[in-house]
């Protein structure tokens, strides 16, 4: 692995952790170079919720490339994209009553971010934005100042401003109302905070340490937006396209944002691509105005489409979703409950889970060692302090028992001076 370190940059980090050469992958597995096969709780953070190389996809891809179909487009008209938005309109929007402009920003989710908050700010004449405490959404400058992570926005390396900071749902402790703080932020006009064009949140955050947002909180908050005449910006990218359950997080609570982003899993594939979506009365672009070179790339168009028909027609996903979620919850609490001296905290919804102990340390070396057994996991959180759960919706319940297993017992290893609790037969 010496041309790794010799000539990628030192900015590599998953390679750190784990430390192989993956040749393969299929499902939820991949196998590397020397025919070890791990299984995948990454998935791509968040980006495979297919899971690796799904077979009907891979053909609708392989058919497109072999008909020179178009690949790179720009934001030209091709049967490709026309296929995509047709699709996403039929079984994605109109089934939920959602009256939404379709935008490609770029290629990734942070693109999605950056057009959102661009457009938020050109809609209202406001520079100002709220997001929250331990959210996540993008390493360009836009996004970046609107991540709560210290280490990810010292690298700007400059000033990140015209943005708020306000607690998430849960931050000050169960006993405080955060909504209440922001409402009093919002009516006292000598608080010092500038009137928002937009919230912005993760509805569950990912990378914060799976920091789940209540049904009530967001229902709260839409209206509080509303109230202010702020608009509402729900980042999707990562546990959105079903990872909680429904296809998008925020359906549950209800609520209609009046921005979405969506990116990772939305090409079905794990190919660059990313949507951004607003109401149509906020389409207020002049053409050209905000672009990218690699805003239309037709072979997402084609896997995107195909994932579309294949899991969103019906609820059998959703209802796959919700029984492994079940699973899931009760195996990470059985876990925390036989070793109570860790004060482990298992948080999640549909198929993001994070189990969080009192050792902020301790996450990381479980980390190391379910690589070792042959899972892949990684870590969340500001200290990275929770073991975070990602594995594909599709993952089979014998897989998502067996990777559960693999964590069992590498905190029973590697926890050799805590007692386990004694278990009733």
């Amino acid at each position: 692995m010496s041309i790794f370190e010799k000539i990628e940059s030192e900015v590599r980090g998953y390679c750190r952790n784990w430390d192989t050469v993956f040749k393969t992958a299929k499902g939820a597995k991949l196998v590397d170079e020397n025919g070890r096969t791990y299984l995948d709780f990454f998935a791509g953070a968040g980006a495979l919720n297919y899971g690796h190389n799904h077979s009907l996809l891979q053909q609708r891809l392989v058919e497109h490339l072999t008909s020179d179909g178009v690949i790179h487009s720009l934001d030209m008209y091709t049967t490709a994209k026309r296929a995509f938005l047709e699709t996403f309109e039929e079984i994605i929007l109109k089934p939920r009553d959602l009256n939404y402009k379709v935008m490609f920003p770029g290629p990734t989710g942070t693109n999605a971010v950056e057009a959102a908050l661009k457009l938020a700010r050109k809609v209202t004449g406001r520079q100002n934005i709220v997001s929250f405490t331990n959210g996540y959404h993008g390493m360009t400058l836009g996004s970046l100042a609107i991540t709560g992570n210290a280490s990810k926005r010292a690298g700007a390396g400059l000033p990140l401003s015209h943005t708020t900071s306000m607690p998430f749902d849960g931050y000050l402790g169960e006993d405080i109302d955060t909504l209440k703080v922001l409402e009093r932020y919002m009516r006292d006009t000598s608080s010092g905070v500038d009137k928002p064009a937009a919230f912005v949140l993760e509805t569950v955050q990912g990378e914060g340490g799976i920091n789940v947002a209540s049904k009530e909180w967001l229902q709260g908050l839409a209206k509080l937006a509303k109230a202010h005449d702020v608009l509402l910006i729900v980042d999707d990218i990562q546990v959105g396209c079903g990872r909680t359950g429904k296809f998008f997080s925020f359906e549950e609570a209800g609520i209609k944002p009046d921005i979405v982003t969506l990116s990772k899993s939305i090409s079905g594939f794990g190919l660059p691509f990313a949507l951004t979506l607003f109401r149509p009365e906020l389409d207020v672009w002049t053409p050209g105005e905000h672009n990218g070179t690699f805003r239309g790339f037709n072979l997402a168009f084609v896997t995107a489409a195909e994932a579309l028909k294949l899991y969103w027609r019906d609820e059998n996903l959703t209802d796959e979703v919700k029984r492994k979620a079940t699973l899931t919850a009760r195996r990470l609490t059985e876990i925390a409950d036989l070793f109570p001296g860790l004060e482990a905290q298992v948080r999640g919804r549909g198929l993001v889970w994070a189990i969080e102990f009192n050792d902020p340390e301790l996450a990381g070396r479980l980390a190391k060692a379910c690589f070792a057994k042959g899972l892949l996991v990684e870590t969340a959180g500001s200290s990275d302090q929770a073991l975070k759960l990602l594995p594909p919706l599709t993952i089979s319940e014998a897989e998502l028992n067996a990777g559960l297993d693999i964590i069992a017992q590498a905190v029973a290893e590697t926890v050799v001076t805590v007692e386990p609790a004694t278990v009733n037969a």
